[in-house]
């Protein structure tokens, strides 16, 4: 990839990128943040993976993923059969969503990138190819394979005090496609791939402006300030995303509403012949706790309390300080919208659980049912991570340069050399 200047996504920074051969990445110098990045080998190693990916994604969900054998009752576990019990007991909400994240988003996102990759081997220029880049790119923070995984392990160490638990090759195959899934992920630098694209279609890389410019939020590609939607990668044209403090705060309010009635309702109901048990987060939590069960206790804290609390907090910091005054350096600010939009996720860890337990104990012996309480959980999940997705970062180094706008401007150049590395 030719050397081209670039607007950093994260901070705005005007950057000048060097030539990049492959296995080389440039990062910001000034928040981190990585900018380009070309793979040792760029259109082979992401199909590849693609491929390998579907193929194990197919043996997850066609093998069995764990086998409980317990008094006067044996339950085979698959994870089409998890979805139908909660579709069954009239939970479909959660088993759409553990479809989406579990096989939608990964199916759907490793044919896009074969089918991108396929037309740069190709070299042939297919139809609606930006389209399905811009799709392929969105859906990479949407598969939460990994984050299943993890629950099944936390599921693991409750249900092995009551039942012996065998795992199936699915599970063990789960992890491997976590693996390659991530792997795949980490593979599709954008940047590089909307460069390959404009080059299929014969056209000048990188592009040369004259007059007025306006950076690319996206592919990160200088096109005509009079343009609506970049003629490189077909998004929109903005110089910080639209409406983006009050699309994030909207969804960081709806968040916090939701958050009340998600831990003051019934998260799950237990039964059995002699007794009920019904149990919010927190009592569950304590339950598990005082019954000797604290790992599990403490992963089921950290990711149903601490993590979705400490998430609304970080992201009320964020957007207190792009709009009003900065509470912490620009810095700090942006690692700490990177790590809260990573960690995010996780919360997930819970409701993936309680689908487990429940499709575990169906039977009039043993029982557990959702609450009211996992679809309000699970929306404030999802509301918390598009809360992340619609902030724009570089609203926080806007602030600080307008708070600090002495003569520094007049004496910095006005584009810096970003950072190479291997």
């Amino acid at each position: 990839m030719r050397a081209h200047p670039l607007n950093c996504h994260s901070c705005g920074l005007r950057l000048d990128i060097p030539p990049l051969t492959q296995g080389k990445a440039a990062f910001c110098p000034r928040c981190g943040h990585p900018l380009a990045r070309v793979e040792a080998n760029p259109f082979m190693l992401p199909p590849a993976l693609a491929l390998a990916s579907l193929t194990v994604l197919y043996l997850v969900f066609s093998q069995l993923f764990m086998h409980l054998t317990m008094p006067r009752s044996s339950i085979y576990l698959t994870l089409p059969e998890m979805m139908r019990v909660l579709v069954v007991q009239e939970f479909g909400f959660l088993a759409e969503v553990m479809f989406v994240l579990t096989f939608g988003s990964p199916l759907v996102f490793c044919l896009l990138c074969l089918y991108v990759y396929g037309a740069l081997l190709l070299n042939r220029p297919l139809p609606f190819l930006l389209a399905a880049t811009r799709a392929l790119v969105r859906l990479r923070g949407w598969m939460m394979v990994d984050v299943f995984f993890i629950s099944a392990l936390v599921a693991y160490i409750k249900l092995s005090s009551i039942a012996t638990v065998h795992f199936g090759p699915a599970f063990w195959l789960m992890f491997v496609l976590s693996v390659l899934l991530i792997r795949t992920a980490q593979s599709v630098p954008e940047h590089w791939v909307y460069y390959q694209i404009r080059r299929l279609n014969g056209q000048r890389m990188p592009p040369q402006i004259e007059g007025e410019s306006l950076n690319c939020s996206k592919c990160l590609y200088d096109r005509p300030a009079n343009e609506e939607h970049c003629g490189i990668c077909g998004s929109a044209l903005y110089r910080r995303r639209p409406y983006s403090l009050g699309l994030s705060t909207a969804f960081l309010l709806a968040a916090v509403i939701l958050y009340f009635p998600a831990n003051l309702m019934v998260m799950m109901v237990s039964s059995n012949p002699t007794a009920v048990e019904i149990s919010t987060i927190l009592s569950g939590i304590i339950y598990m706790w005082d019954k000797g069960d604290r790992v599990i206790a403490a992963i089921i804290f950290s990711a149903s309390i601490m993590v979705p609390v400490l998430k609304i907090l970080a992201m009320a910091v964020l957007i207190v300080s792009a709009r009003y005054r900065l509470l912490m350096p620009p810095q700090k600010l942006a690692a700490l919208y990177r790590i809260t939009e990573a960690v995010g996720r996780w919360s997930m860890i819970d409701i993936f659980v309680i689908v487990m337990l429940m499709s575990t104990f169906r039977t009039h012996l043993a029982r557990v049912v959702p609450g009211e309480a996992a679809v309000f959980f699970c929306l404030v999940v999802l509301l918390t991570m598009l809360s992340a997705h619609f902030f724009d970062p570089r609203l926080l180094w806007d602030k600080a340069r307008h708070a600090h706008k002495p003569a520094k401007a007049a004496s910095q150049p006005p584009s810096e050399t970003a950072e190479q590395a291997t």
